[in-house]
């Protein structure tokens, strides 16, 4: 949806860069470029832990979200974000197992019960998960390395395009990454302290007041 109201669907030498920097796209057919997903494994280990804590999971495949203890403010949340989405009642995923998965989140609204859950699982997994934050409600694990940072250069490597010509602009602590990673990264007005904290620039707009437009405008046009 978003790409047709840019006018950006199902062109050639455009791209999207998705879950996190699992995915990255070519529009023109919907065209897969890259997948850097997670093993089943990975996942189920992953989900049989979410399982001891208060948390909605998010199990993520190319094609589909499936989701276990889908709550009511969830579901409300996800309304009109999320179309694809596939309620799990049975505490499993083993029917998965052959099925390329991407990455799995918890979504708890309380950051620091997240935070705990983080401490709590990082001796278990060690070094296997690229972990971050976004939306003020997840905590999202990628396989290690993948991140919205190393996908923007790797796209750019792909059409070889310098890295010292990327531009990031980003919002939310998942996008840290890839702020760091451009020449130059932009902060939205209301991106969170951190992400202020690392951008070379702070839009003077939001992402609801045309913060993009406004960047490309005054680095790229202008």
């Amino acid at each position: 949806d978003t790409l047709v109201e840019l006018g950006l669907a199902d062109l050639p030498a455009e791209y999207v860069i998705s879950f996190n920097g699992g995915v990255i796209t070519e529009n023109k057919n919907n065209q897969v470029l890259e997948f850097n997903g997670i093993t089943f494994e990975q996942g189920e280990q992953l989900f049989n832990f979410g399982l001891n804590y208060d948390v909605c999971m998010h199990i993520y495949t190319e094609d589909d979200v499936y989701i276990y203890n889908f709550h009511e403010e969830e579901k409300a949340y996800l309304n009109g974000r999320i179309n694809n989405c596939i309620e799990l009642i049975e505490p499993s995923i083993e029917f998965l197992r052959d099925i390329p998965l991407v990455k799995v989140l918890y979504q708890n609204l309380d950051k620091h019960y997240l935070e705990q859950i983080h401490a709590d699982i990082t001796p278990i997994v060690q070094d296997a998960f690229d972990i971050s934050y976004s939306s003020n409600r997840y905590i999202e694990f990628n396989h290690q390395g993948v991140n919205k940072g190393s996908a923007l250069l790797r796209l750019a490597d792909r059409l070889g395009i310098p890295h010292n010509q990327t531009i990031a602009i980003g919002d939310n602590t998942n996008d840290l990454t890839m702020i760091k990673a451009a020449e130059l990264g932009v902060s939205v007005q209301n991106g969170t302290p951190d992400v202020k904290k690392a951008a070379n620039y702070i839009a003077p707009e939001t992402f609801r007041e045309h913060a993009v437009a406004s960047v490309i405008n005054k680095f790229v046009l202008n």
